[in-house]
């Protein structure tokens, strides 16, 4: 029980320090792909928009799903900075890559488009698992 209890005490603070990491690179992945999108995602979904709502939520799983894996395979925190910085620019990328594709991405989620919300998180999603699969090695 006391060889439980000291790993437990030598794992407890890069448990802590990996996870408060990937925390801090979530949220402010979240918060720069709320400043790269020109529509105002809080304000809409405030007003009940379930279009960028999804979007905003397909955006969070995408960004936490290759951070998991940079979690389950990181040996430092430094690790876990860059390969999370790395996966969430290219969620970023996602967004601008459909929003060539269809053209006005950010006004149709304004208005509601829920095709286009529903295209754009399976995007984000991909990506996601693509990504997290390769910083899986």
């Amino acid at each position: 029980m006391d060889a439980l209890f000291q790993s437990f005490l030598n794992g407890f603070p890069y448990l802590m320090a990996h996870s408060a990491a990937a925390f801090v690179i979530l949220l402010l992945g979240v918060r720069l792909y709320m400043l790269v999108t020109p529509h105002d995602d809080l304000a809409l979904i405030r007003q009940g928009n379930v279009a960028v709502s999804l979007s905003l939520g397909g955006t969070i799983l995408g960004m936490a799903i290759p951070l998991a894996f940079v979690l389950a395979f990181s040996v430092s925190v430094l690790d876990v900075v860059l390969w999370g910085v790395v996966t969430l620019v290219l969620q970023i990328i996602a967004f601008f890559i459909v929003d060539k594709v269809l053209r006005n991405l950010s006004a149709r989620l304004a208005d509601g488009d829920m095709a286009s919300a529903v295209l754009l998180v399976s995007v984000k999603l991909t990506t996601a698992a693509i990504n997290a699969a390769a910083v899986s090695g």
